[in-house]
């Protein structure tokens, strides 16, 4: 079956965005609405793998640019397939990686690869895609780049070709720049590890699952993110951790969301302390780390003075009694 993306998803998908423009304050980081484009057009190119022509130039079955520009490649039926490395990624129907740039966003689909950048890393197209086994199609959509083509999207992240991945299962494009990395099925970056133990850099912000405390926030060190009971987030952020206490929990420093994995993005956003510094909240609440946590995984912090606790995806406390 291929992929479609009916009037009712994207009206679905507009009174979703607009509940994120109620989130508390003003300073807040985030987009307020989604550009996801209309269904690829019925001529489409049908059945087209890219087996071939992903360097700079165009292989059978790409959509040349309007402006003369880089084309965009076709991709055919998706596929999920397991790399030793990398875990499950996003294949296209010739088994090519595709990825992802962090210089893009998501809410709204946005492509910041374009020109000399575009011929490097060539837009997959959204025409003729379909997903295959294990794919969820509601996540599939399309972006119109510069040049007027439509790109595809996974989770709203434009994907991409790397023009130096010479054949089926070559991945030479994860982490180049640390801004590409290939994606998963469900729209996000793939990694070689899951903290920096690994050597490799979390997200800004991230979700590790915890075998005491489940999923808990961690910066991109992998150390735990905590809240404080004393803080307020409504109607606006507000800190009451200064001085000494600020020394022992320090403030998590603003992280732009599309640097960001598995965080709720209602209520994202920073604000300014009283000391005049920015301080990155979720769901309005302030964040912290804790110095007492010395390694990746550490939860020290936890149910400290009855007031610090771990931080779920969405902003709220973990394993706090109930307020």
């Amino acid at each position: 079956m291929k992929t479609t993306w009916r009037s009712a998803s994207l009206a679905a998908s507009a009174v979703a965005v607009l509940a994120l423009t109620t989130a508390c304050g003003s300073e807040s980081g985030t987009s307020s609405s989604q550009n996801v484009g209309a269904t690829a057009p019925a001529g489409g190119i049908a059945g087209v793998g890219v087996g071939t022509g992903v360097g700079s130039g165009v292989g059978s079955g790409a959509s040349a640019s309007a402006t003369g520009g880089a084309a965009a490649q076709g991709a055919g039926e998706l596929a999920i397939t397991a790399n030793g490395e990398l875990g499950k990624i996003l294949t296209d129907g010739g088994g090519k990686t595709l990825y992802r740039f962090d210089a893009d966003t998501a809410e709204p689909p946005k492509s910041n690869c374009d020109g000399d950048c575009a011929t490097a890393w060539p837009p997959v197209s959204a025409d003729d895609i379909s997903a295959g086994d294990g794919i969820d199609k509601s996540l599939l959509g399309e972006v119109t780049r510069t040049d007027g083509t439509k790109q595809l999207t996974v989770a709203g992240w434009p994907a991409y070709y790397y023009a130096k991945d010479a054949k089926a299962g070559d991945t030479t494009g994860q982490g180049v720049g640390n801004k590409w990395f290939a994606l998963t099925p469900e729209g996000k970056k793939a990694k070689s590890g899951s903290s920096s133990e690994s050597g490799t850099e979390l997200a800004g912000l991230s979700v590790r699952k915890d075998a005491n405390l489940g999923e808990i926030v961690v910066d991109k060190n992998g150390m735990t993110v905590y809240r404080f009971l004393k803080d307020k987030a409504w109607p606006e952020p507000v800190s009451n951790c200064n001085g000494a206490c600020l020394e022992k929990w320090p403030a998590v420093a603003p992280v732009a969301f599309n640097e960001t994995e598995g965080i709720q993005e209602k209520g994202y956003m920073n604000f300014t302390r009283s000391d005049g510094t920015k301080q990155q909240t979720i769901n309005c609440s302030p964040i912290y780390t804790f110095s007492g946590d010395k390694s990746p995984g550490d939860i020290n912090g936890q149910g400290v003075g009855g007031t610090w606790y771990a931080v779920a995806p969405n902003g709220k406390l973990v394993g706090a009694p109930a307020q």
